[in-house]
C-alpha cells in the first residue's frame, strides 16, 4: 500500500507510522530521516539541503521532493511506502501527484490523525526530560516519575524542552493549521482522506488505522 499520514505535532503520527510500517512490511518514510540520510551519505541533495539549513533557510521544494522520489525508487519500496511528514503544503501534495504520476503510481489512503487541540496541548507541554540522557522521557500527568522532578532512570533532573512549552506549542499548531492542514481538503476532494481518532491507547489506534485501511482496500 501507498500511504501519506497528516496531522497534528502531539497526535503521535511518528509512534504510528513506524508501528503501520511494521505491520503493512512497507518502509517508513519520514522527511526527518531523509534530511539525515541524504546529509550524513553527503549526496548531492544533502549537500545542498545542508547549505539552506546552515544558511537558516526553509529547504526547497523541489529538494525535499527530489530525496522523496529517489528513496521511493528503492527496491524495498516497490511494493508500497508510507510517507510521514510529507508532503506539508499543498505545493508539495500537488508537486508528489505529479511525481507519482510520472511512475504511474497512485496513493490508496490518506491517514488524518485528529485529536482535539487542548489534548494536543497537555501532551506536549507535560513532557519532562532527563537531562543525562533525552530519551528518558515522562510526563507529568500520564507516566509521572516516581519522584517528581527526578528521572527514574538514572536519577538525573527533569525538565521541559523549549519546543515542548505551551506557548511553543500553540505556535507550532498555528504553524499546521496554516501551512499543512489545507492538504487535508486537498486529499478529501480525491476521496483519498481517512480521518482517524488519535485518542485512546497506542495499540487500539494502530488498530482503528489498519481497520480503517483495510475497508479502504476493499471499496477500491
Amino acid at each position: 500500500m501507498r500511504i501519506v499520514l497528516v496531522g497534528p505535532p502531539g497526535a503521535g503520527k511518528g509512534t504510528q507510522a513506524a508501528r503501520l510500517a511494521e505491520k503493512l512490511r512497507v518502509p517508513h518514510i519520514s522527511t526527518g530521516d531523509l534530511f539525515r540520510a541524504n546529509i550524513s551519505r553527503q549526496t548531492e541533495l544533502g549537500k545542498l539541503a545542508k547549505s539552506y539549513m546552515d544558511a537558516g533557510n526553509l529547504v526547497p521544494d523541489e529538494v525535499t521532493i527530489g530525496m522523496a522520489k529517489d528513496r521511493m525508487a528503492q527496491p524495498d519500496a516497490a511494493k508500497g511506502f508510507l510517507l510521514d511528514g510529507f508532503p506539508r503544503t499543498v505545493s508539495q501534495a500537488e508537486a508528489l501527484d505529479e511525481l507519482l504520476r510520472s511512475e504511474d503510481i497512485k496513493l490508496d489512503a490518506v491517514l488524518d490523525f485528529e485529536a482535539p487541540e487542548e489534548e494536543i496541548v497537555r501532551r506536549i507541554a507535560g513532557r519532562r526530560t532527563c537531562r543525562n540522557d533525552s530519551a528518558h522521557v515522562f510526563h507529568v500527568t500520564y507516566s509521572p516519575p516516581e519522584k517528581e522532578g527526578i528521572c527514574d532512570v538514572c536519577g538525573g533532573e527533569l525538565y521541559q524542552r523549549d519546543d515542548d512549552a505551551e506557548e511553543t506549542v500553540r505556535k507550532r499548531l498555528e504553524v499546521y493549521h496554516t501551512q499543512t492542514e489545507p492538504i487535508i481538503d486537498y486529499y478529501r476532494a480525491q476521496g483519498l482522506l481517512v480521518t482517524i481518532s488519535a485518542l485512546g491507547p497506542v495499540e487500539e489506534i494502530t488498530q482503528r488505522a489498519l481497520g480503517a485501511l483495510k475497508r479502504e482496500d476493499a471499496a477500491q
